[in-house]
């Protein structure tokens, strides 16, 4: 399966280190594809560099190291042709999500739990395991 990890979960796993989440990452890697999307990446750039800005040096090496496909976000998106999401800064996820044709969007975010999409199948972290783990 093709897997898009959101921000929150790629933080806790390499800037937070948690175990839990950095087994899952190790267990998508192996058995999967992860997929990143262009917003994803800048996202948790700019996060890090500004609440943990030692931690910006691992993360880019991080990004060299991770077995992923990128995916495009696109600038411009016309939110009537999506599924509606409550928090706006939470469109270009699930915009690169449904664009980039991915299985399984793994997120931590509560936004995105009543979104109904037929594509991607949006879980927690959690879930994920419980379902494939």
């Amino acid at each position: 399966m093709r897997i898009l990890i959101d921000t929150n979960v790629l933080f806790s796993a390499f800037i937070l280190s948690s175990r839990h989440i950095l087994q899952l990452i190790d267990h998508v890697s192996e058995h999967h594809t992860i997929v990143l999307s262009t917003y994803i990446i800048d996202e948790l750039k700019r996060v890090t560099k500004q609440k943990f800005p030692e931690k910006y040096n691992a993360l880019e090496a991080l990004f060299q190291e991770l077995p992923y496909e990128l995916i495009y976000t696109p600038e411009r998106i016309d939110k009537e042709e999506y599924p509606y999401i409550r928090d706006k800064k939470d469109l270009p996820i699930l915009v690169s999500a449904i664009i980039g044709e991915v299985d399984v969007l793994i997120t931590g975010d509560n936004d995105f739990a009543p979104v109904i999409t037929q594509n991607p199948e949006i879980m927690t972290p959690r879930s994920f395991i419980e379902k494939y783990g």
